[in-house]
């Protein structure tokens, strides 16, 4: 491999490493020195030097590639998480400190053999959604496809590194659309994990109950490997949420809520128009359109600036911004002092606000699976951010500052180019820890948006993958297919149909005695035995004990293999329920029998 075209991809990453054609220290020195070509870009607050990367590079020295999930992988770190040795600002130079520690995430990427090459731009403290919200000597970060146009932001830096194939992924935090807002900008896949399940501790805070790290990626599948790589348990952190034992998974036909025309918002009909064949190419992947109020989500939204959760972000800069407010931007001082008037009364009122939206905006999970919105109603140059710095910046959280309010999971998708050739995004959202739901349905729709990576000419690497995280797979073979009298034990269950298959060649089936409603009985016989047909359905793990608590006698849960060579859960059945049988083997199995009676 040339190192004028390394592919930063994690799985052509890995290739090169397991070949021998790369190593970690070559394709390092070489980012570093292309990293000089983009200054302009004001992507770094600080770029690593060789005597800090030299460490890193000791340990994968001394390391295999197979026994490292991210072995030699360059991530960028945004400049309010922490990096042992590196200095942290949060972009305000009064601010600086330097970390003995890596924050949380940072060290279980590192453990798992990334290389950290900085810490990038970003929005003061976190605060905007633009990019340009920077302080000389660092400036406003530029947009990675046209400088003339915002970044993005907060984390601007961590979205430019990745689109200009400086770094194989990137950290940046989101709070109320930081990390959504500038891979919309910088055609990137975003992700927002569910709040409280990365750790949030050697981050500075930004509104401490609603702040989180996300993911910078050229795809969805490699956002999901450092997501679950960076999900370790931190039991320092208080903020960190377990994971739940059960997920619901999102079926392949799936409901998908849009807001009705009147709530949405563009700046051209070229933006709507982009919005509507993302919608297409969802239902064109199985998604069935259902049209949803979203009021509740645009009212939670204005709670976060209007309301008392600004003092979040003047309690983290408190010491600061009294001391020593000309530390701080005028636009950045301006919004964090709204944060020293609200009383405990105006807070105490917000959440019981804040409480009675959820409720309304929940309820919208009975209807649908999951919600497309636009990422951003458009994208603006830094000239017209700097003209009207407040009201454009807020017109980028339209659809993105309500998320963690609701404890919501999304992902931001790329959803094509205008025709200045800049980039827009779609989100993809649904209740709390359907991440890596998300995360599969994002990379079928990726393929359909765009077909290259940033602001870069690689091709675009989306494969589908399966998120089978947090379920179990069940097989059924009688009363419980699709269709049948006790398929609703599924349904009820948010079980979902994965597929229709069958056996391998070594089983027989029996129609048992009793009922309504008859059921049948499956028995492994590798002599006699033949293919039978079957369904494969998806359930909560945490819904999987009640499901086997209901069936009864001589029925149970083992083993069955499939056609394939497979073996999953399924129905099976005690011998000593044949002693009054029927072998309706013949008949093709449970339907079979059915259209013969």
């Amino acid at each position: 491999m040339n190192t004028t075209t390394i592919n930063l991809d994690l799985p052509s990453l890995r290739k090169a490493y397991l070949s021998g054609e790369q190593t970690p220290a070559r394709v390092i020195a070489h980012l570093l020195e292309r990293a000089r070509e983009f200054d302009h870009h004001n992507l770094w607050i600080h770029r690593a030097t060789e005597a800090e990367l030299a460490p890193y590079l000791e340990r994968l020295a001394h390391s295999r590639p197979e026994d490292l999930p991210l072995y030699g992988v360059p991530f960028a770190v945004k400049d309010n998480i922490d990096v042992a040795g590196m200095d942290t600002t949060a972009a305000c130079e009064a601010y600086r400190y330097r970390p003995e520690r890596h924050a949380a995430v940072v060290a279980a990427l590192v453990e798992a053999g990334a290389i950290p090459l900085g810490k990038t731009n970003l929005d003061q403290f976190a605060t905007g959604l633009v990019g340009t919200r920077s302080p000389e000597p660092w400036g406003a970060c530029r947009n990675s496809i046209n400088p003339d146009f915002v970044s993005g932001g907060s984390s601007s830096g961590s979205a430019v590194a990745v689109a200009l194939g400086l770094a194989s992924f990137a950290l940046g935090t989101d709070t109320a659309g930081s990390g959504r807002v500038p891979a919309a900008f910088n055609n990137l896949v975003g992700l927002k994990p569910t709040l409280g399940r990365l750790s949030v501790r050697g981050v500075v805070p930004a509104c401490q109950s609603l702040d989180c790290v996300s993911v910078f990626a050229r795809s969805a599948e490699q956002a999901r490997t450092v997501l679950q790589v960076a999900s370790a348990p931190d039991a320092e952190d208080p903020w960190q949420k377990p994971q739940p034992t059960g997920r619901r998974p999102i079926p392949h036909q799936f409901r998908v809520g849009v807001p009705a025309d009147a709530q949405l918002t563009f700046d051209s009909e070229e933006a709507r128009q982009l919005f509507q064949n993302n919608l297409a190419d969802l239902q064109a992947l199985g998604g069935e359109p259902v049209e949803i109020d979203f009021q509740p989500f645009l009212d939670a939204a204005s709670l976060l600036y209007e309301g008392p959760w600004v003092s979040e972000r003047y309690l983290a800069t408190r010491p600061l911004i009294d001391q020593h407010p000309e530390a701080l931007l005028p636009v950045t001082r301006s919004i964090i002092s709204q944060g020293a008037t609200p009383s405990a009364a105006d807070a105490f009122a917000a959440q019981y606000q804040l409480r009675k939206l959820k409720a309304l905006a929940d309820r919208i999970w009975e209807q649908v699976d999951l919600v497309l919105t636009p990422t951003t109603p458009g994208i603006y140059t830094i000239e017209a951010v700097n003209a009207d710095p407040v009201t454009l910046n807020s017109r980028l959280g339209i659809y993105t500052n309500f998320m963690n309010l609701l404890d919501y999971s999304a992902v931001s998708v790329p959803a094509g180019f205008l025709a200045n050739g800049l980039p827009l995004g779609c989100t993809l959202f649904a209740p709390a820890f359907q991440d890596e739901a998300l995360l599969a349905l994002a990379a079928r729709l990726h393929p359909h948006t765009v077909d290259r990576v940033g602001a870069l000419t690689d091709a675009l690497d989306s494969p589908p993958f399966e998120a089978t995280e947090g379920t179990i797979d069940v097989l059924v073979c009688g009363a419980h297919l699709s269709g049948l009298p006790l398929n609703h034990q599924l349904t009820d269950r948010y079980g979902t149909l994965v597929e229709t298959t069958e056996t391998a060649a070594a089983y027989r089936m029996y129609l048992l005695d009793g009922g309504p409603p008859f059921r049948p009985g499956l028995i492994r016989d590798t002599e006699a035995g033949v293919a039978l047909p079957v369904e494969i359905w998806r359930l909560p793990a945490d819904q999987f004990g009640s499901f086997v608590d209901g069936i009864p006698a001589p029925l149970g849960i083992g083993k069955v293999e499939l056609a394939d060579g497979r073996w999953v859960s399924g129905f099976i059945c005690e011998p000593i329920g044949l002693e009054s049988a029927r072998d309706i083997t013949s008949l093709g199995g449970w339907r079979g029998y059915l259209a013969s009676q």
